[in-house]
């Protein structure tokens, strides 16, 4: 009985003080008029980026882009929130944002930027040529997309090197199989 007093009353301090020290921000918009409330909520997307506070300012970005899908700034701040999410890792977020922006905005002026982002989001996950394949094709092809419909800007550049770098993996890939099976069959004929 005492153990249980004993338990009970360190599970509610660890309770207590873990609750209180997480400094919750709270979105409120002031501006009556839509078009301030949009600007209201990209600027304080952006000061929070600065600061470093990017899944919040994801969350801002988010929230200025669904005020007034209709508006200018609406592209915009979905891209900024999509490369608040690359910055924190957070790639799955990232591509989903891409992918939502590719197909809410076919037209936007920095749609070679959003693929440029999107291939590097998978790029980013690739880890070697032992594990999945997924993330590898994906960038692959994003990249190769990119080539395509806009050869002549910085982003196509760039995503050529990373086309010759994924051949390279794809490459080590091919040789790593290659090897597996050479090796399986000397063991093979060893045991034979």
């Amino acid at each position: 009985m005492h153990l249980k007093k004993i338990f009970l009353t360190i599970l509610l301090s660890i309770l207590i003080i873990s609750c209180s020290k997480e400094e919750v921000k709270i979105s409120i918009i002031q501006e009556d008029d839509l078009n301030l409330q949009v600007m209201e909520a990209y600027e304080e997307g952006l000061k929070s980026f600065k600061e470093g506070d990017v899944l919040y300012a994801a969350k801002k970005f988010n929230e200025a882009e669904m005020l007034f899908p209709q508006s200018e700034s609406a592209p915009k701040s979905a891209l900024m929130a999509a490369y608040a999410y690359y910055i924190q890792d957070y790639y799955g977020d990232s591509i989903a944002e891409l992918i939502r922006f590719l197909k809410v905005y076919p037209k936007d002026k920095d749609l070679d930027y959003a693929h440029y982002l999107l291939g590097i989001c998978y790029f980013e996950q690739i880890v070697d040529e032992k594990k999945d394949m997924q993330s590898i094709v994906q960038s692959k092809e994003t990249f190769q997309t990119l080539i395509k419909k806009f050869p002549n800007t910085e982003y196509a550049i760039d995503a050529q090197f990373k086309l010759d770098l994924i051949d390279d993996i794809l490459a080590s890939k091919e040789i790593y199989i290659g090897r597996y099976y050479l090796d399986k069959k000397k063991m093979d004929s060893c045991n034979k």
